[in-house]
């Protein structure tokens, strides 16, 4: 009979065989685990996107009441394009590495190891008669705003029992996290008037005025640097700020119609965003737009929001890191400057923390790797989990 450490490689090779990039449907992997599911008993609840392409899941193991733990995990994947990889992205290839049994494949950290780990476990759940729901909560859209989670946490309480603690299983080589930063991603598009090079004052020069935009937001970065937090357990200390992504212009002999810029903040707990949000909006009100319309009419700059994913705040004492504490036997916590989908969770009333097995190193990099040993050490947490469960005692 297979054990869970055989079911956990088996299912990940699966998982990682499905090609889920974040611009892909994840359909075909939401069918495969449903019918795992479902051939162990185990009933799941699709939440959709608007266009039906994707899917979150939502499944209970245990009884049908209030309270238990939910185990989140994202399906989506970071592209491989451009990457060199040294074998399949999308075929799991197990290597030894300086005496280190090392798990290959596009997703093994972020996150399908952990879901994996998960699924290997339920027919064990199953049988151990839990008398703490444990759900599992699966979404798409992770990787390009934390787009999809939130329908599905609008239907806790309805598509399944509230719980009452969440933990999300990103890489975190199962350390509890408690604090994540959050991220807020536009796009800045001015709009100018073409002429030829020779006569520039008969166009209007859109990657200009996108450059002085560029000036601004480095000197914001600059601002936020100086009022770092060092007690804020976030490395870097402070709110900072990336231009992404510039696209502009059509030739050199050509004043520039069009410049687009995409960007980024990633903001402390303790940042206010919608002030940080505004004082941007009121920079291109005030001093780019009046000087765009001055030169022609026809020139503009318009901002769009894409992303707006909240902090995480810690939380000291919660539920969820108490649970967490007793089953890692950890008695630190820590706080990471990537974004995940916990904040969400905790908006919503459940008290989350972020514990999962791998390293955010491995994440999004060519030859992305889950070390067995960080499986092994998930594997014992999710054998304390579900004898938490089945005992019924209180939360520690």
């Amino acid at each position: 009979m297979a054990t869970p450490a055989d079911r956990t490689l088996e299912l990940m090779a699966q998982l990682v065989g499905f090609d889920t990039t974040s611009h892909l449907s994840n359909l075909n992997l939401i069918s495969f685990i449903e019918e795992y599911l479902a051939r162990h008993g185990v009933t799941a609840r699709r939440i959709e996107s608007d266009d039906g392409e994707k899917s979150n899941l939502l499944a209970t193991i245990g009884p049908e009441i209030a309270g238990g733990v939910v185990l989140s995990g994202h399906t989506d994947v970071v592209p491989v394009t451009g990457q060199d990889w040294l074998s399949d992205p999308f075929t799991l290839d197990t290597r030894t590495v300086d005496g280190d049994e090392r798990h290959f494949g596009r997703g093994t950290a972020d996150m399908k190891g952990f879901i994996a780990s998960v699924l290997a476990r339920v027919p064990e759940m199953v049988a151990a008669n839990l008398k703490t729901p444990i759900h599992i909560a699966l979404s798409y859209d992770e990787e390009v705003g934390c787009l999809g989670v939130g329908r599905m946490i609008e239907k806790l309480g309805t598509a399944i029992p509230m719980p009452a603690i969440a933990i999300v299983g990103e890489p975190t080589s199962m350390q509890i996290v408690t604090g994540h930063k959050g991220i807020r991603g536009f796009e800045t598009v001015f709009t100018g008037v073409a002429a030829h090079s020779s006569a520039p004052h008969q166009g209007v020069n859109a990657i200009v005025h996108a450059a002085q935009f560029i000036s601004f937001l480095r000197d914001l970065a600059a601002e936020q640097e100086q009022a770092e937090n060092p007690d804020s357990g976030f490395t870097p200390p402070w709110t900072t700020f990336n231009v992404g992504l510039i696209q502009g212009g059509e030739a050199v002999n050509i004043i520039a119609e069009r410049c687009a810029v995409q960007w980024e903040f990633r903001p402390l707990p303790e940042t206010d965003s919608d002030a940080l949000e505004a004082h941007v909006r009121a920079f291109i009100d005030k001093e780019i737009r009046p000087v765009l319309k001055a030169l022609n009419p026809a020139a503009d700059v318009e901002i769009h929001r894409h992303a707006a994913v909240p902090p995480m705040h810690p939380d000291p004492n919660s539920p969820a890191e108490r649970l967490a504490r007793h089953l890692t036997g950890a008695n630190m916590t820590h706080a990471v400057a990537y974004v995940a989908e916990a904040s969400q969770f905790q908006e919503h009333g459940i008290p989350t923390v972020l514990c999962g097995p791998g390293d955010i190193a491995q994440a999004h990099q060519p030859d992305e790797w889950m070390a067995q040993s960080e499986l092994d050490a998930c594997a014992g947490f999710l054998d304390r989990l579900q004898a938490w469960a089945a005992s019924g005692d209180a939360i520690p």
